[in-house]
């Protein structure tokens, strides 16, 4: 799915995250009922939790990460979607990041998450009950995975 408007601005690709994580959730992500523009665009803008996605390279690059998200993680839009993902975490906590990917990747999605995270800056904090989905389009194709990361506290 080629994406041609920058992804925070995509109704597409916010129905891509949307209908993802209802199906595999079986709740919606975003709090009323709402177009998919206007929709889009509280996600990114206005979500009171931190939303990221990334591809399905190799070493997969975050493609989308609302405000919420980059104020934590201190990346502006255009550095966030060049930024490997594996490197939200240190070094030492990547292995058990890499393994809870995986088991995304067999189940569809985990809740429940938690995890030492690090800012640009090098400041370390503590992700909580967060839930990462597959994001599977209508035709079961996958474009990657999303986080909504709904609480965090410094360490």
């Amino acid at each position: 799915m080629p994406w041609m408007t920058p992804l925070h601005r995509d109704p597409a690709f916010y129905q891509l995250l949307s209908d993802s994580y209802t199906r595999l959730l079986g709740v919606p992500l975003v709090p009323q009922p709402m177009s998919a523009a206007d929709a889009a665009e509280w996600l990114y803008e206005h979500a009171p939790f931190a939303v990221l996605a990334h591809n399905t390279d190799p070493d997969p690059v975050f493609i989308y990460g609302n405000k919420a998200a980059q104020r934590r993680f201190e990346y502006s839009w255009d550095e966030i979607t060049r930024l490997p993902s594996r490197l939200s975490a240190e070094a030492p906590n990547r292995e058990e990041r890499q393994q809870f990917l995986a088991r995304v990747e067999r189940l569809g999605y985990e809740a429940g998450y938690k995890g030492v995270r690090v800012t640009q800056s090098g400041r370390r904090f503590m992700i909580e009950e967060a839930t990462l989905w597959q994001l599977l389009d209508e035709q079961g194709k996958l474009h990657g995975q999303a986080v909504v990361i709904p609480r965090t506290r410094d360490l």
